[in-house]
């Protein structure tokens, strides 16, 4: 029996995403060109790579000429929570308690990122009318993260 799919993104899908996330619209040549120095990868290899994201529903692409234009399907917010449930069922149990327990009891927080982390369960918490959605602060908290 054959192994079963994921859907989740391997580190060189990842790479290539993040390129096209970038940039937009990119042929092969262009995400070849595109790898960062140390990360380079062969034509063919982001050719399948490109591939397997388009199997997986990341990718789609149209045709220019002879050449093939991949874009994203899928934005980055979308794969990022995709992934975070991925790991949330795997690991936790589907439990976000056990999953955020985890994070706190991780040695390197800072106490800047608990001081966000209680903001965002306070701004997130049961009860509360504040007509915001949840998903503006979590993109918050995501950018001042990056920062």
């Amino acid at each position: 029996m054959p192994p079963q799919k994921s859907n989740t993104l391997t580190a060189a899908e990842l790479r290539l995403m993040k390129i096209l996330w970038r940039r937009g619209e990119s042929a092969v040549t262009d995400l070849v060109a595109a790898m960062p120095q140390g990360e380079a990868l062969a034509y063919n290899s982001v050719l399948t790579t490109i591939r397997i994201l388009e199997q997986k529903g990341y990718v789609d692409h149209r045709q220019e000429g002879r050449a093939f234009i991949y874009r994203p399907c899928v934005a980055e917010e979308e794969a990022s929570r995709s992934e975070v449930r991925h790991v949330l069922k795997r690991f936790f149990g589907d439990s976000r308690e056990r999953l955020l327990l985890s994070l706190l009891g991780d040695e390197e927080i800072s106490a800047e990122e608990l001081e966000r982390l209680k903001e965002a369960i306070r701004e997130a918490g049961p009860g509360e009318e504040t007509g915001r959605s949840r998903q503006p602060k979590a993109e918050r908290l995501q950018e001042e993260t990056e920062e």
